[in-house]
């Protein structure tokens, strides 16, 4: 997961105020295949009001993470991949977009 962050272009990481990056073993009940979860106010949706909020939180499910992959070059690239995508989350970005870009 640090080297899915520390990937992260300069400006991507600068921006990350006030957002905490969790693992944990599994993901919620009722979402067995979930990798990640973004929990927040996205950037695009913060106004001049926004300020001594709790922390954003991304969430990575170790055992969805680790499912299925071949090797631990494999697992990196699900990480990074996943960690992209929530990140993409903060900064407002959808899911339907993502799909529209390739990205998802």
């Amino acid at each position: 997961m640090v080297q899915a962050l520390d990937g992260l272009p300069d400006w991507v990481r600068d921006r990350m105020e006030n957002v905490d990056v969790l693992v944990e073993p599994h993901p919620p009940d009722g979402q067995p295949g979930l990798l990640g979860l973004y929990e927040g106010v996205p950037l695009t949706h913060r106004g001049r009001g926004y300020f001594g909020a709790l922390p954003d939180r991304i969430t990575l499910y170790r055992s969805t993470l680790a499912s299925g992959v071949r090797s631990e070059g494999d697992l990196r690239e699900r990480v990074r991949h996943t960690v992209v995508h929530e990140v993409a989350h903060f900064f407002g970005i959808s899911d339907d977009r993502l799909r529209e870009i390739d990205r998802y």
